[in-house]
């Protein structure tokens, strides 16, 4: 029998706004709270996947409010995990640090680990399916080139790219593991953003890459992209900053309209400042992007040249379910987000 609570996928359908509506305040309402920092979530139809730090992974069933959570652990250890992913018919977790540990539904109610990897500088960072058989996650930088593994199998088994397949790396290089959305995928299309303010682009599933760079900065370890977002295939986003230095606005935003071969800074020296992640919001035809962090939630209603901060509630990740509800996760809690 397979893990039931993490397998029902419903799709979901969203239409298109005519006319956007222009958010002017939100409303947040707790649904799960516990001691964890939640940084990955995945709504997978009426329900919201999440994994966390202390092995804790569950689901939130949208409509009932009902959690269900579990631990997963590695031997005497719990594995931290900062990503998930699904298919139609399966929900995966990825652990930080080594050993690496991806897990996915299995039988007899369990967890299975298909893939590990173990080593120093061992760090993966996010992950997500490009359809039923695809899969990617990516990592931080080993033996010289980013670390990368890819599933062609419906994510039965992984495989990590070797270095001579992927663009040559640069010395500590790596990618953020803040929100799971460091990498984002439309069609056949991947946009991987990483610490050293790179996009590695492929068109193929990963068969082939290319390296863009942005104007974000990146000089220090705590800089670099920590989110992005395409709305389709030419207009996407890019936030960052140092979180170390939350206030400091400069070569933080983002923009491209070609796909991510080039970007150009938005809103330079002006708040907010470090996010840790970023979204368009549905049916704005990209006009509309959220940036939330544990600064607070932010808004813009004209593609980031313009931001209006909306709450200070702290989160480190958010999913849109329509063009005005959201879900959010944080320092221990998953909330409700509900936009006016």
């Amino acid at each position: 029998m397979r893990y039931t609570f993490l397998l029902i996928v419903l799709m979901v359908s969203c239409s298109e706004s005519v006319q956007p509506t222009t958010f002017n305040s939100v409303t947040i309402e707790t649904i799960y709270s516990d001691s964890l920092s939640i940084r990955a979530i995945e709504l997978m139809g009426n329900s919201l996947a999440f994994a966390a730090n202390k092995g804790t992974f569950g689901t939130v069933d949208l409509a009932t409010a009902k959690v269900r959570a579990n631990v997963e652990k590695y031997h005497t250890s719990v594995p931290a995990f900062r990503a998930v992913a699904h298919t139609s018919t399966d929900f995966f977790m990825l652990s930080i640090e080594s050993p690496a540990l991806l897990y996915k539904t299995g039988d007899n109610g369990r967890m299975e680990l298909v893939y590990k990897e173990e080593g120093e500088g061992v760090f993966y960072d996010a992950m997500t399916f490009l359809n039923d058989k695809d899969g990617i996650a990516i990592g931080d930088s080993v033996d010289g080139c980013l670390s990368v593994i890819i599933t062609s199998d419906g994510g039965n088994t992984w495989s990590k790219l070797p270095c001579s397949q992927l663009p040559e790396g640069i010395e500590g290089e790596g990618a953020f593991a803040a929100s799971n959305t460091n990498i984002k995928i439309i069609g056949d299309n991947i946009w991987m953003a990483t610490t050293s303010g790179r996009i590695l682009f492929s068109s193929d599933k990963g068969r082939s890459w290319e390296t863009y760079q942005t104007p974000i900065k990146n000089a220090e370890a705590t800089e670099g992209i920590y989110s992005i977002d395409f709305y389709d295939e030419n207009l996407g986003f890019a936030i960052g900053g140092d979180y170390t230095n939350p206030d400091n606005a400069m070569a933080n935003k983002a923009i491209t309209k070609d796909g991510g071969q080039t970007w150009s800074l938005v809103a330079d020296g002006n708040a907010p400042g470090y996010k840790s992640c970023v979204q368009f919001v549905p049916g704005t035809n990209g006009t509309g992007l959220v940036a939330i962090g544990f600064t607070g939630i932010s808004y813009s209603s004209d593609m980031g040249i313009n931001w209006k901060e909306l709450s200070k509630e702290p989160f480190f990740t958010i999913r849109f379910q329509n063009d005005s509800i959201a879900y959010a996760a944080g320092k221990n809690r998953i909330s409700k987000l509900t936009f006016k």
